[in-house]
C-alpha cells in the first residue's frame, strides 16, 4: 500500500515501486528468517502474482479498493504461510534432535 501510495502523491511511479521493493525485501528477509527458503519463495509467488491482479481488478473496482483488496490477500497468506513454515521448521528440527 505504501508504495501505491508513494506513487499517488508524488506522480512518479517509479518512486512507488521503488518503495514496493523495499517493502518487499523487507518482508522477503523477515520470512526468510521465520519459515525458511520454499515458504518465502511462495510467499513471494503469491505477492507478485496479487500484484499483478491488482491492476486488472483496478479497473473493475477502482484503484485504491484494489489494492486494499490485494494488500489484504497478501497479509492473509503471509500469516498462514509463516505460521506453517515456522510449524514445519520447528517439528522437523525437534524430529532431528
Amino acid at each position: 500500500m505504501a508504495g501505491f501510495g508513494v506513487a499517488e502523491l508524488t506522480g512518479v511511479r517509479a518512486l512507488g515501486g521503488v518503495v514496493l521493493l523495499a517493502g518487499g525485501v523487507l518482508c522477503a528477509r523477515l520470512a526468510l528468517r521465520l519459515a525458511g527458503p520454499w515458504a518465502t519463495v511462495g510467499l513471494l509467488v503469491i505477492a507478485v502474482a496479487l500484484f499483478v491482479v491488482s491492476h486488472a481488478l483496478g479497473h473493475a473496482i477502482g484503484a485504491w479498493p484494489a489494492v486494499v483488496v490485494s494488500a489484504c490477500l497478501v497479509a492473509a497468506a503471509a500469516d498462514a504461510i509463516i505460521r506453517v513454515g515456522r510449524r514445519d521448521r520447528h517439528s522437523g528440527s525437534a524430529a532431528r534432535a
